[in-house]
């Protein structure tokens, strides 16, 4: 009889050295960085499959990467999130680890980020550069940190799990998690998109902190603190609204409401007083408000229900995709 746990740790040890790991490189013009990240990779999982998606790079990134080993392939649409899409769809692996390609983020982690995959104690882990404090140390960039602040409590209050580390780019997944995982996002919004689809779905999540270091002098960041910080925002409340409808439009239906009695409470005051509504337009207002109210309290309730249907055929989908 096979012992079980001579077994788990035997997976887990041949996932450390790469093997079924696939290291998946989303780039755009990091000719600078993605030679030493292919490498590094490399050396510390040398049975792993490398694979950089260059995104209509402008440089020599592409050329690099494909001289120092790893498989190149280009994905035309301009965006991240569109990265990681084709890269989800493509690729077959037992496991999959995702790092951006400006060498923030260190090789030596990887296996520490595979380990609970392959132990079966998550399916998704996260890169958390911000318990340690390397992360504010090393980034200079005004507004960052408060950035993933924001959307790690926006997150909490919404669905009840606080991350350590919200934003970082690099993380690791199962087979099933990324076969699995609708990803809408076309940028930034990825990682913030995979974050709250994890916590709604209950996958297994776990945090590893990592060590950060900032990009070496001459290679540029492609995120714009406000402009990709407005779509996060705009992406949590999207999602928000997709994944738990009758809160949304619940919180919507209330604010109506309020609103319907602060404009109509002194008309009727007014009324008792004087049988008479000499504020009219008013008085249609908060009617109209209120109406509104109990408009959103129904889309709410129909779009509720869709949704727990949604989720019973996707619970379906993940047992086919654990029987394959």
């Amino acid at each position: 009889m096979v012992n079980d746990a001579a077994v788990e740790t035997g997976d887990v040890g041949a996932a450390a050295e790469g093997a079924g790991v696939a290291v998946l490189v989303p780039c755009y013009n990091e000719e600078l960085t993605i030679g030493k990240v292919v490498d590094d990779f490399r050396r510390v999982m040398p049975l792993a499959d490398i694979y950089v998606y260059d995104n209509n790079s402008s440089d020599k990134t592409a050329e690099i990467a494909r001289a120092h080993g790893a498989i190149v392939r280009t994905e035309p649409r301009q965006g991240k999130g569109n990265v990681v899409r084709q890269m989800f769809r493509e690729i077959e692996a037992d496991y999959y680890i995702m790092v951006d390609g400006d060498d923030t983020y260190p090789a030596e982690a990887a296996a520490s980020l595979v380990a609970p995959l392959a132990a079966g104690e998550a399916d998704m882990t996260v890169g958390d550069r911000l318990s340690n404090g390397s992360y504010g140390e090393e980034n200079d960039r005004a507004f960052h940190g408060f950035g993933n602040d924001l959307v790690r409590w926006l997150i909490k209050v919404i669905y009840g799990y606080a991350f350590d580390d919200v934003m970082t780019g690099y993380r690791a997944f199962t087979r099933v998690f990324v076969k699995t995982t609708p990803v809408l996002s076309a940028g930034f919004q990825i990682e913030t998109e995979l974050s709250i689809h994890a916590v709604d779905k209950r996958w297994r999540i776990v945090d590893v902190p990592i060590d950060y270091r900032d990009r070496p002098e001459g290679s540029e960041s492609k995120l714009s603190t406000f402009g990709d910080g407005a779509k996060v925002l705009m992406a949590i409340a999207s999602l928000f609204k997709d994944y738990k409808p009758m809160a949304f439009f619940g919180w919507l239906a209330l604010l109506f409401v309020v609103l319907g009695l602060v404009a109509g409470v002194p008309v009727i005051m007014e009324f008792t007083t004087t049988h008479l509504v000499e504020r009219f337009p008013t008085a249609l207002l908060a009617v109209a408000l209120v109406l509104c109210g109990a408009l959103s309290l129904t889309v709410g309730l129909v779009l509720d229900t869709v949704a727990k249907n949604n989720r019973k055929q996707w619970e379906i989908d993940v047992y086919q995709a654990y029987s394959r």
